[in-house]
C-alpha cells in the first residue's frame, strides 16, 4: 500500500534502521549526513554513475548560445552542476527547473528567477504557461543524453526552436563485492530510498539473484507515483510514497514506513 509522505519532524522511528541510497556515485553525501542525524545508518548503493561529457567543446558552446534562448530549463541537479563546471550558467528571459532539487542547486549558484512546477517531472513542466504555446520560441534544454525524451519531444511537436545541451552523461555503477555483502546483510526493516527508475533498473539488472531477493524485502521509499508502478513491477511489495525527489521528502516520507 503506498501513502502519502508528509513534512514532520525528527521521527525516533528511523533510529537505528537502514536507509539505502541509491544517489549517483559521489553525491550520496549530503542525504547520507541527514539520515545519520535522524539516527539512521546510511548504506551507499548507488543507481548510477554521471560523467561529464566527453565532448566539452561543445557543450560549453551550447551553454553560451543558451545565455541568449528565451528560455532555459535544467533538467536535474546533475545538469546543474556538470552546467556549472564547464561554463557560466545561462540566464535567459526564463529560466525553469524540473523540481526543488534542480531549483536549489540554481538558487546556489546565484540563479534566482526559477520556475518550478507544482507537479515535479516533465508532465509537470509541461503545464508551465510558456510551455504550452511555445512555437516558435527558442528554449534550451540542460541535460544529458537519454532517459524518458518527453520534455523534449513534446517541445519540439509544439513547434519550439528546441537546443538541447548535454552536460553529461549516465552510466551504470559499477558494483563490488562489498555492496552485495552488505544487501545481503540487510534487515526486512531497512528503507530503500528510490528516485531514479533509471537507477532502479541498473540496480535489478546488477545485483544477483539473492541480493535482489533480499533488496525486495525492504521497504521502497519512492518519488513519484510514475516510479511507484515501476517498483510495484519489480517485485516491491512494501511501498510508501515521498512527496518529491528532494532528500527532505524522502526522509519525511521514510518515517512513516512500518
Amino acid at each position: 500500500m503506498v501513502a502519502q509522505g508528509q513534512s514532520r519532524a525528527i521521527d525516533p522511528g528511523l533510529r537505528g534502521r537502514t536507509l539505502i541510497i541509491t544517489r549517483p556515485v559521489g553525491s550520496a553525501g549530503a542525504i547520507a549526513r541527514k539520515v545519520r542525524a535522524l539516527g539512521g545508518v546510511p548504506l551507499l548503493l548507488p543507481g548510477l554513475a554521471l560523467r561529464t561529457v566527453a565532448d566539452q567543446a561543445t557543450a560549453r558552446t551550447g551553454l553560451r548560445m543558451a545565455s541568449t534562448d528565451e528560455l532555459v530549463v535544467f533538467s536535474s541537479p546533475a545538469a546543474v552542476r556538470f552546467a556549472a563546471g564547464l561554463a557560466p550558467l545561462p540566464k535567459a528571459m526564463a529560466v525553469l527547473a524540473v523540481g526543488q532539487g534542480t531549483a536549489q542547486a540554481l538558487r546556489r549558484r546565484g540563479v534566482r528567477a526559477v520556475w518550478i512546477p507544482s507537479r515535479q517531472d516533465s508532465e509537470g513542466l509541461l503545464a508551465h504557461p510558456l510551455l504550452q504555446s511555445p512555437a516558435e520560441r527558442r528554449i534550451s534544454v540542460i541535460g544529458a543524453p537519454g532517459g524518458r525524451g518527453l520534455l523534449c519531444t513534446q517541445l519540439q511537436q509544439r513547434g519550439a526552436h528546441l537546443r538541447e545541451v548535454h552536460v553529461y552523461r549516465r552510466e551504470p555503477p559499477r558494483l563490488d563485492r562489498r555492496h552485495v555483502e552488505k544487501v545481503m546483510a540487510l534487515s526486512d526493516t531497512a528503507l530503500l530510498l528510490l528516485s531514479s527508475n533509471e537507477a532502479l533498473q541498473n540496480l535489478l539488472r546488477l545485483l544477483p539473484a539473492p541480493a535482489l531477493q533480499r533488496l525486495r524485502m525492504t521497504t521502497a521509499v519512492i518519488s513519484s507515483e510514475r516510479l511507484a508502478l515501476r517498483v510495484a513491477a519489480a517485485g516491491f511489495s512494501r511501498r510508501v510514497l515521498a512527496a518529491s525527489a528532494v532528500s527532505s521528502d524522502l526522509l519525511d516520507a521514510a518515517t512513516q514506513a512500518k
